[in-house]
């Protein structure tokens, strides 16, 4: 079985990075790897289409770098469904969205351990990527790598906050996040998800997170977001999305390019609007 780089590095109390990727065509993931700055890829799965076909491509490009590993965020619902075909597809760890009660985060735990006794499981075994497809399914290895799945949830809506003490206290939970933008939206402040009253809670969140002996993650879009975070004790990012990327290249190169077309424009006769290609 893979060894799970994620896992290491929580149980060594160093830090992670990782990357959010919407785009399921399994190059973008090499070329995070290739990159060999990021310790793992989320895949957003929450956001965007794929199918059972692309999460397995998307193992194949995780598995060709022995320094990565993978994460997958999951809707609300088919918790148990698609905690199982990622685990299945060699995505190793998961991030469960939209948690608002103890038993939605059992649900969530459950949804990834195995289904033997002393784990309180629903995971069983199946012939699937993260197996070799016949060649570890039901092996104690099987089960170990259950449990060194790094589950994450996040603590973005109003109940869940509520529920703070008692989520933290559920048995199996590695790592949460808290959402600002959720959080505000369930509170009726949506839109402002950098009110002081979110920021509050989200400190709040982060320190009763550390308090517990579970790894707070933040999410960030640039180096120099991180300093508030350290300064909470936070060791554990996902930085940048490649969806903003590309929108912020489009449209400041694209701009950029506009504003170069328009000096050429600017500077022919007047009342001429078009520009020869080389070929005329």
């Amino acid at each position: 079985m893979r060894k799970n780089r994620l896992r290491e590095l929580l149980d060594s109390g160093r830090p992670s990075l990782g990357t959010h990727l919407s785009i399921p065509w399994p190059a973008i993931t090499e070329l995070v790897g290739h990159a060999r700055a990021f310790d793992y890829v989320e895949f957003v799965a929450e956001y965007t289409p794929y199918d059972l076909f692309a999460l397995e491509n998307i193992g194949r490009a995780i598995d060709l770098f022995d320094h990565m590993t993978g994460m997958m965020k999951i809707e609300q619902h088919s918790r148990s469904y698609l905690a199982t075909r990622a685990i299945g597809s060699g995505i190793q760890n998961l991030l469960f969205a939209d948690v608002r009660t103890v038993e939605d985060v059992r649900e969530c735990v459950r949804a990834v351990r195995a289904e033997t006794p002393g784990r309180d499981g629903l995971h069983g075994v199946g012939m699937r990527r993260d197996v070799g497809y016949v060649l570890e399914g039901g092996s104690p290895a099987f089960v170990e790598a259950l449990d060194q799945a790094v589950v994450a949830v996040m603590i973005e809506k109003r109940q869940a906050v509520e529920n703070l003490d008692a989520i933290l206290a559920v048995p199996g939970v590695d790592m949460i996040q808290f959402g600002p933008s959720d959080y505000a939206m369930s509170i009726g402040m949506t839109g402002d998800w950098n009110h002081p009253t979110v920021r509050d809670v989200e400190r709040r969140v982060i320190e009763a997170a550390l308090a517990r002996g579970i790894a707070p993650r933040a999410e960030i879009s640039h180096p120099r977001a991180a300093a508030r975070y350290l300064e909470m004790g936070v060791r554990h990012f996902c930085m940048g999305w490649d969806m903003s990327i590309l929108h912020d290249w489009f449209t400041e190169t694209g701009k950029a390019m506009r504003d170069v077309l328009a000096g050429v424009l600017d500077a022919r006769a007047p009342g001429t609007h078009t520009l020869r290609t080389a070929s005329e």
